[in-house]
């Protein structure tokens, strides 16, 4: 069952209140929702940038302003770029991310400016929610709101869903159709809260727990290689 805006700050109050959203603010409160914002620094993988390409471009306020040059930190790498494109498509091989390779994971920091941060379609952006929230024995979601939607801007993959339990800001995978503009504070998406029935496993008392009490971007932990399913298949046989 899906809590209402007026339940979800229901559920706020008291010494142990089920949720905890900070800051709060009213004007945030939707009918079934609370909006999130986006917080004022990107991570990007450092695996993933051929070199003398900026992940992002700080916005002029005006997009004649900008050229495919702005991308390159050297005017020699944009001829580079002109006259080998395949050093800098994404589908090449030499920018592949092994997820169980914890040297992928290496980030490089961008900061968002306030008058505006240029998104690439070509790069996968980790960012973050202003708000810090907790929650428990209920189950939060995460997704982009209509409008964030329409603007093509994905806040999120596979990870919309969180746990009871969790505490933390939420970490947010971002990516673009078309060269996007965000901002700082701007409303990147709203989080739910349903309720679950069963025992709980709280995810904050879950030693396998990976992201727990994260705050800012948090790149991905190992994927582990479950190598005991091997046996377990040979078992069934």
């Amino acid at each position: 069952m899906l809590l209402t805006g007026p339940e979800i700050k229901k559920r706020m109050v008291g010494e142990n209140p089920d949720i905890v959203i900070q800051p709060f603010d009213d004007r945030c409160l939707g009918s079934n929702s609370y909006d999130l914002h986006l917080a004022d620094t990107l991570k990007v993988y450092k695996h993933t940038i051929p070199f003398g390409m900026r992940p992002a471009i700080e916005y002029k306020g005006d997009p004649s302003l900008h050229k495919m040059r702005d991308w390159f930190e050297f005017s020699t790498r944009y001829e580079t770029y002109r006259s080998n494109p395949n050093e800098y498509d994404i589908r090449n091989p030499r920018y592949l991310i092994d997820p169980t390779n914890p040297a992928h994971h290496e980030t490089i920091d961008i900061k968002i400016p306030e008058t505006g941060l240029i998104l690439s379609p070509d790069v996968g952006y980790l960012g973050s929610t202003v708000e810090y929230t907790e929650t428990r024995n209920l189950f939060p979601e995460i997704d982009g709101k209509s409008s964030i939607g329409r603007n093509f801007i994905l806040n999120h993959h596979t990870a919309g869903r969180g746990d009871d339990g969790f505490c933390g800001q939420w970490t947010l995978e971002i990516h673009v159709l078309y060269p996007t503009v965000v901002y700082p504070y701007m409303r990147i998406g709203q989080i739910y809260f349903k309720e679950f029935t069963g025992t709980r496993k709280p995810y904050d008392k879950n030693p396998t727990s990976h992201y727990n009490g994260q705050m800012g971007p948090t790149p991905a932990a190992p994927v582990p290689v479950d190598t005991f399913l091997k046996d377990l298949i040979q078992k069934q046989k």
